[in-house]
């Protein structure tokens, strides 16, 4: 399949728009955070964040289309974002996957270094869960979790044995969480859902605290 440059076009206007959203949430501390739209599956490409750049801000140079093996398409100055290697992955283990994204934020580091013991994080009974697709009555969710290699491959590779089709997501041990979906409206909810998740739990936790330490005091 040939991809367009209408279709290149669309996919780099469709990121700025997710780009920009979490930018106001503060979801890119420093320059981190990368994002992703698939734009063929035979052969894989699809269109990432350019490295180093600053994402509140939007330029003519702020992604790139890359190939499955993470590398540009065509000549340019730009490199693909470091960790370009865990979006091939995502796309190659999950073929329905047609935008991912990952984000550094407190609650998901919280999280992943709670429960990184279990390898994964489960919480139950949460309405937000729909967000991700899910819609059983008291539906239960687990997220796993995996070891933050700074060897990108080795990285990569851990994630690639943990995610599945079922929950849309994986977290890196105090480093951040990636999430996808069949598009990128799809991966901005699961995203969303995720952290509303996280943030709620570890606020539970820290309000259920406050509480025992009162009743023992009284």
């Amino acid at each position: 399949m040939t991809v367009t440059l209408e279709q290149r076009a669309d996919a780099f206007r469709r990121l700025d728009e997710a780009k920009l959203a979490f930018a106001r949430r503060d979801w890119f501390p420093g320059t981190s955070g990368n994002l992703s739209i698939k734009l063929s599956d035979d052969p894989l490409q699809f269109a990432v964040t350019a490295s180093g750049k600053d994402k509140t801000k939007l330029s003519p140079e702020d992604y790139l289309v890359v190939d499955g093996e993470s590398r540009p398409v065509e000549p340019t100055a730009l490199k693909p974002s470091a960790e370009t290697l865990i979006h091939a992955v995502v796309y190659k283990r999950i073929p329905q996957a047609g935008a991912c994204f990952h984000v550094h934020t407190v609650w998901n580091n919280l999280v992943s270094e709670l429960y990184f013991g279990q390898r994964a994080f489960s919480i139950q009974g949460q309405e937000l869960i729909k967000g991700l697709g899910i819609w059983e009555e008291n539906a239960r969710i687990t997220i796993p979790i995996v070891e933050n290699f700074a060897h990108i491959p080795t990285l990569a590779a851990a994630i690639d044995k943990v995610i599945t089709p079922d929950v849309p997501g994986v977290l890196i041990r105090n480093h951040g969480i990636y999430a996808w979906g069949a598009n990128d409206f799809e991966a901005k909810r699961h995203l969303e859902s995720f952290e509303f998740l996280f943030e709620y739990h570890v606020r539970w936790l820290q309000l259920r605290q406050t509480a025992v330490s009162l009743t023992h005091t009284q």
